[in-house]
């Protein structure tokens, strides 16, 4: 599934199409608030009408008013000098002003008064309005203001300038969001190219946390599971050079020592074959043991020769479940003492190795867990899958190893056992080695030591190789 292509389309869609949405809003806002000013002309046109009929109204409810007045068809209210103190404002401002006659419209009072003056009297006739003339008069007002107030405004710049302005801030908060979430997309890759970097540089130790399942996160696996088979491949060529160069100290030791015994057994052998019949007993004696310590340092030089001397390797389908049975079952009358099990993964692993290698390091190890364990103790072979490779643990009951011995464990001439030669361990891991695979130390399920050898496991390519072979 291409993850990452879908995540970047994603993040473009939301990119583009979240700004152009908004800026489409905007427009059609903005274009919407333009038009409506559309109506400021005919606002005007209103009010002036409007003040016009209002003014006419009023004048003809003016002359009605006084006309009724003057024909006495509607009773005045007086207000004479005595009654000054009680007086509406309006009737008193008239008073002040010294006019004879004035029209006045109190506020939400829904009338008309006509004041008079006669005979030292104000006399106030009034008439109910039906439209509120106050209120008639504050709406044409502000209906004046407002188009006044519109008409003094640049529409056209200030709709550009708001358009401008809004539409930058949606985009500029748009390229922020993009950026961030272009850093999050990137920055995983940015970790796996600076640890490929490193790789190149010579750490093999660098690793990259993974991040997810993706086409990124699986490169990221990708790439740790490369790095750290490179790191094993690595450490495995370097144990082979150091093994090449103690091999070759091994092939030369090997051949001076065996120059040296050929010529001392033979002059032996001679010098018991001339002794005198009294003395013979005694030099028999002292013959066999000179011999039999040639035959021990034989031994030992066979044993250089077979580490230094690289064996052909045929490698096949092998059954590990089978050969480890065998292995245990060819040792058990070895060390009757020993208790010996085996845990095997069901079904018939195989492996594509050489068996006579495989069968050395069993050997190998399941001596070394017989010596260690001692009388009485308990040995556990198991068969499982470790990464895709087939492993074959020996655990011990024993002391299990000290610090010092896991460090030089499979260095060659190095050995902790009282008659041990220190290249058991080198051979066994020599021939996982060369058989793709290695032997690492784990943690012992009995108490003990506890070596695990990793195989590659045989695949149908290599059944039909081994059948035809």
């Amino acid at each position: 599934m291409n993850r990452l292509r879908n995540r970047l389309i994603i993040v473009f869609l939301a990119a583009t199409l979240a700004p152009l949405g908004a800026t489409i809003w905007v427009t059609s806002t903005l274009l919407k608030f333009n038009l409506n000013h559309s109506a400021v002309s005919q606002l005007d046109v209103l009010e002036r009408s409007l003040g016009q009929t209002g003014r006419e109204f009023y004048k003809r409810a003016e002359a009605d008013l006084k006309r009724q007045a003057e024909a006495g068809q509607t009773a005045p209210q007086k207000f004479t000098d005595a009654q000054r103190a009680a007086w509406p404002p309006e009737v008193r401002d008239f008073a002040d002003s010294g006019a004879a006659e004035k029209f006045v419209t109190p506020r939400d009072s829904g009338r008309l008064d006509y004041l008079l003056r006669r005979d030292r009297e104000i006399r106030v006739y009034s008439a109910a309005l039906s439209v509120d003339m106050n209120r008639l008069e504050d709406q044409i007002r502000d209906a004046g203001a407002l188009s006044g107030a519109v008409k003094e405004r640049d529409l056209q710049s200030g709709v550009l300038i708001t358009y401008v302005l809004l539409a930058l801030s949606f985009w500029l908060v748009s390229l922020a969001v993009l950026v961030f979430l272009a850093h999050r997309i990137s920055r995983p890759i940015q970790s796996l190219t600076a640890a490929l970097t490193q790789v190149s540089g010579g750490n093999l130790d660098a690793r990259v946390a993974a991040t997810g399942d993706d086409e990124v996160g699986r490169a990221i696996q990708a790439f740790n599971s490369m790095a750290a088979r490179l790191q094993a491949t690595t450490e495995r060529l370097v144990t082979m050079r150091q093994l090449e160069g103690v091999q070759l100290l091994a092939r030369k030791m090997a051949h001076e020592v065996k120059n040296s015994l050929t010529p001392i057994r033979l002059t032996v052998e001679e010098m018991l074959a001339r002794q005198s019949e009294p003395d013979r007993g005694f030099m028999e004696q002292a013959t066999q043991i000179v011999v039999d310590e040639i035959e021990t340092l034989e031994r030992r030089v066979r044993a250089f020769s077979q580490f230094a001397t690289e064996p052909p390797v045929r490698p096949g389908a092998v059954d590990v479940n089978a050969l480890l049975q065998e292995r245990v079952a060819f040792l058990k009358t070895a060390h009757p003492e020993v208790a010996y099990e085996c845990r095997l993964i069901d079904g018939s692993p195989r492996v594509f190795a050489d068996q006579d290698l495989i069968k050395g390091i069993l050997t190998n190890l399941l001596e070394n867990a017989a010596e260690a364990a001692g009388e009485g103790g308990k040995i556990l072979g198991s068969t499982s899958i470790d990464g895709g490779r087939l492993a074959i643990d020996v655990n011990d009951s024993g002391p299990g190893l000290s610090r010092q011995a896991r460090e030089s464990l499979f260095q060659p001439t190095i050995s902790f056992k009282k008659r041990g030669m220190g290249l058991g361990l080198s051979i066994a891991r020599r021939g996982a080695l060369l058989s793709g695979g290695d032997i690492v130390v784990v943690k012992g399920e009995l108490g003990g030591a506890a070596f695990r050898v990793l195989l590659p496991v045989a695949t149908d390519g290599d059944e039909t190789h081994t059948n035809r072979g």
